[in-house]
């Protein structure tokens, strides 16, 4: 069976949203394994002296879940003895 979950992240550059994006993908796989897809749910900006200073982007991001088939059948036979 195939699962997947989705976390929310916000991501920051001060070049660009598509710098944000990319950039947050980078941070979020270096602890989350099987990252399938995401969504850009909104962008912003941080304005300082009429000028855009920071790129903000919220990200829904999915991966897959790992099953753990074996865990569960150890705690099964813990459960009997």
């Amino acid at each position: 069976m195939k699962s997947e979950k989705h976390i929310k992240i916000t991501g920051y550059s001060n070049l660009s949203w598509k710098d944000a994006i990319v950039k947050t993908i980078e941070e979020a796989s270096k602890t989350l394994s099987h990252l399938t897809n995401i969504t850009v749910v909104k962008q912003r900006a941080t304005i300082q002296n009429d000028k855009i200073t920071e790129y903000l982007v919220d990200l829904d991001i999915a991966f897959q879940i790992e099953s753990v088939p074996n865990l569960i059948q150890n705690n099964d036979e813990q459960d009997s003895l």
